[in-house]
């Protein structure tokens, strides 16, 4: 989809920072957002809040509203879902120990990751992987950096396939979180869940469940999602009564060969604001 820089009245819902998988600062992303036309913007990084309450500070001072989120994980039949929550109360307690609990996994998760790594005769150091971090929620986006940077791999799609993804000698399993908990969760701490990029995730077939359970709406608009994939979960949301976002799911790094720029697709900020009304009901 064509970004349109001349139309100051984007939105873009999923962006993320430093605080997670993200190459740039919360500082960067808004002034990108500004250079982009956009209205709003929402820094959703990985289990974490860290951007907040910075980010809406600074989005004032440049007048980008910036709507308080984050993208929680979890899994559901073996499947690895991420859930986008929006309008969440960030000094929530509850939640912030939540966060502080999956961080902590991360953590040890990457950890037992570079153990089985040296193992397997990559020497790999743990804090060169944390200085990639750069002091955020740790994941295995940073092990891969580290290792194609340290010429381990020779590229970061070979890190995963080789090392680290799913059936690879060193992968380890994510804390286990279940949607059912995340969704009330976020509930209680003021916000909504969204099921980050259904098209990307075989979730199709347990969607309904996820919404018994009490899912709130989809992220429709995504930069890996075509027209046709937009037209079938915007039918699925209307028929079932939810909300439904989009964002970009920029990172700005490089292992994603063509990825989309922030504020790409373009969503219009009446998404935001048709967002905004019906999310009180979801309350």
């Amino acid at each position: 989809m064509k970004l349109k820089k001349d139309r100051p009245d984007g939105v873009d819902l999923h962006i993320h920072s430093v605080h997670s998988d993200g190459a740039n600062t919360v500082d960067e992303l808004i002034g990108i957002a500004r250079e982009r036309g956009l209205a709003a913007i929402s820094i959703t990084d990985h289990d974490t809040l860290d951007a907040y309450p910075y980010a809406i500070e600074e989005g004032k001072r440049w007048g980008i509203e910036v709507i308080p989120g984050t993208e929680l994980s979890c899994e559901y039949k073996g499947t690895d879902i991420h859930i986008l929550s929006y309008f969440l109360d960030y000094e929530n307690t509850e939640l912030r120990q939540m966060l502080k609990n999956m961080r902590d996994a991360r953590y040890f998760r990457a950890k037992k990751m570079v153990t089985t790594l040296n193992s397997l005769g990559v020497d790999l150091r743990f804090e060169t992987v944390l200085r990639f971090s750069r002091g955020g929620a740790i994941g295995r986006p940073h092990i891969a950096t580290a290792l194609l940077h340290e010429e381990f791999v020779y590229s970061f799609r070979e890190a995963f396939d080789k090392y680290i993804g799913y059936d690879s000698p060193a992968y380890v399993e994510k804390m286990h979180v279940t949607p059912e908990e995340i969704f009330s969760l976020v509930r209680r701490a003021g916000g909504v869940p969204i099921l980050a990029h259904p098209g990307v995730t075989a979730v199709d077939d347990f969607l309904p469940e996820l919404v018994q359970q009490g899912l709130a709406g989809l992220e429709v608009y995504h930069s890996d999602h075509g027209k046709a994939t937009r037209k079938r979960y915007a039918a699925f949301c209307k028929k079932h009564r939810l909300l439904f976002t989009g964002g970009s799911d920029f990172h700005c790094d490089m292992h994603r060969p063509g990825q989309s720029i922030v504020g790409d697709p373009y969503i219009r900020y009446s998404l935001l604001a048709g967002l905004k009304k019906r999310y009180a009901s979801f309350l």
